[in-house]
C-alpha cells in the first residue's frame, strides 16, 4: 500500500477485483465521460474468475485503486484494471513491431503493462476517477508502478476523452486507429434507414437481405434476461466454432459465459437465427444502460453459425442489429474492430485512440516519430473513407 501524501490519496495494488464492493466501482463507472458494461465490476472479475484472462493465459492482473479518507471512512476516488500481458494478443491495438524491434535489440518488451477490458475493442473510459485531479494521480501511481518494478512499457487502450487529457497531461504518447460505427439520425423504421442511402448500397443490401430470406432463415431477438438454458448454449457453440473456424483457441471459457448470464444479463442481447424451426446460428450484442435502464449504445461482439449460409453473417451482424436499434431509438451500434467492409452497411469511420509510455528513451523516441508518420496516414485514411459515405448526404455536426 503506497501514500501520495500531497493529494492525500492512499493507492492499493490488488490482484483481484474482490476489494472493492461492486456497486463502489460502477458508482464511479457511471460517473465518467464514456461508461460502458465492459468496464463493469461483474464483466472485469467474470473474465478473472473465469480463467479467461488470468496468469495462465498471459493476463496477471494488478488492480489500482485510490482512497480518500474521509470522516465516514475511506472512499474509492480512482481506480483501473492493470494487466501486466507477456503477449499482445486479445488487445486489437497491435505493437508486434514494437516487442520485434525490442528483441532484436536484445531488450526484453514483456511483460509489458496494459489498462483494457481484455479481449474487449470497445472504446470508453480506462482510468475511472471521481475528478481530473484524482485521474492524473491514478495514472502517476501507474507510471510508479511500472517504474518500481522495471516494467518497460504502459499502454491504456481505447481511451475515453477524459482519459486522454491526463495522458497528454502526463507526456504520453498517443496512437489513432478507426472502428466504424453506426449512428441513429431519426429514421422510422429500416425502411426510412435505406432511402438515406445511396442507390447502390440501398440496392446491395436489399440483395443481401432477400438471399437470407430465401434461404428459408428467420430471427429472433431476445434479451439477456429472458434467454433459455438453450440459448445460451447455443450462444457459447457459435462462439467456439466461429475462434476454431479461424484457427484460434476461444479466449472465453464456458464460465464466463455463465457468470454473464448470472451477473449482467439485462447487458446483452441476442439474435438468433433459426431455419426450419431449428436454431443455427447467433449475433451477440452488448449493451450500454442509462440510470433509467434504457438502453443507449449497443456492441456487436460475438457471431457464429453451425450451417452456411450466403449473407448471413451481414445480417446477422449488422441489418438485424440495426433494424433492432432504430425500433428501440438506440443512438449508436459501434461495429467492433476493423472491416472496412461495414462502411457498405452504414457504420461509418470513427476515430478510436490509445496511450503509450515507454521507459527506454531511446525506443520511446523512436516510436514517437513512428506515431508520428502513422497519424499522418490515419488522417488520410480517414479522409479517403469519408468521401465514399454511403450516405446520400452525410449528416452535419453541430
Amino acid at each position: 500500500m503506497l501514500k501520495n501524501v500531497s493529494l492525500n490519496y492512499v493507492t492499493r495494488v490488488q490482484d483481484d477485483l474482490g476489494g472493492i464492493e461492486p456497486s463502489a466501482w460502477d458508482d464511479l463507472l457511471s460517473k465518467q465521460d464514456a461508461p460502458s458494461p465492459f468496464m463493469r465490476h461483474a464483466y472485469l472479475s467474470a473474465m478473472q474468475t473465469s480463467q479467461s484472462a488470468t496468469p495462465e493465459t498471459g493476463w496477471t492482473l494488478q488492480l489500482i485503486s485510490l482512497w480518500r479518507d474521509t470522516p465516514q471512512g475511506p472512499v474509492l476516488a480512482a481506480a483501473c484494471p492493470l494487466y501486466l500481458k507477456t503477449h499482445s494478443r486479445g488487445e486489437y491495438v497491435f505493437d508486434h513491431a514494437w516487442a520485434d524491434a525490442y528483441e532484436r535489440h536484445g531488450l526484453p518488451y514483456y511483460p509489458k503493462a496494459l489498462v483494457a477490458s481484455p479481449f474487449t475493442p470497445v472504446p470508453g473510459s480506462r482510468l475511472l476517477a471521481e475528478s481530473d485531479a484524482a485521474r492524473q494521480a491514478l495514472l502517476a501511481s501507474l507510471l510508479e508502478l511500472c517504474q518500481a518494478n522495471d516494467i518497460p512499457s504502459l499502454h491504456i487502450l481505447f481511451a475515453s476523452p477524459q482519459d486522454l487529457q491526463a495522458c497528454e497531461y502526463a507526456g504520453l504518447l498517443q496512437r489513432g486507429q478507426v472502428q466504424f460505427h453506426w449512428q441513429n439520425q431519426g429514421w422510422r423504421d429500416f425502411d426510412d434507414f435505406l432511402s438515406s442511402l445511396t442507390q447502390e448500397k440501398r440496392k446491395k443490401i436489399r440483395q443481401e437481405r432477400r438471399k437470407v430470406q430465401e434461404a428459408g432463415v428467420t430471427f429472433r431477438a431476445v434479451r439477456g434476461p429472458n434467454m433459455s438454458e438453450a440459448d445460451w448454449a447455443l450462444l457459447l457453440s457459435c462462439y467456439q466454432q466461429t475462434y476454431w473456424e479461424h484457427g484460434n483457441a476461444p479466449y472465453l471459457t464456458p464460465a464466463f459465459f455463465e457468470a454473464m448470464r448470472t451477473d449482467m444479463a439485462q447487458h446483452w442481447l441476442l439474435f438468433v437465427a433459426e431455419r426450419a424451426g431449428l436454431p443455427m446460428g447467433i449475433s451477440l450484442i452488448g449493451l450500454h444502460l442509462d440510470a433509467q435502464g434504457q438502453v443507449e449504445v449497443a456492441y456487436g461482439r460475438y457471431w457464429g453459425a453451425l450451417a452456411r449460409v450466403d449473407c448471413l453473417h451481414f445480417e446477422a451482424c449488422y441489418y438485424q442489429p440495426i433494424e433492432w436499434c432504430i425500433a428501440q431509438g438506440v443512438q449508436r451500434f459501434e461495429g467492433g474492430a476493423q472491416g472496412e467492409h461495414k462502411m457498405a452497411r452504414a457504420l461509418l469511420p470513427t476515430p478510436t485512440h490509445s496511450a503509450h509510455w515507454l521507459a527506454n528513451p531511446s525506443f520511446s523516441e523512436a516510436v514517437a516519430r513512428f506515431l508520428e508518420r502513422e497519424k499522418a496516414g490515419v488522417e488520410n485514411y480517414l479522409e479517403a473513407l469519408n468521401q465514399h459515405s454511403p450516405l446520400k448526404q452525410t449528416p452535419q455536426s453541430n
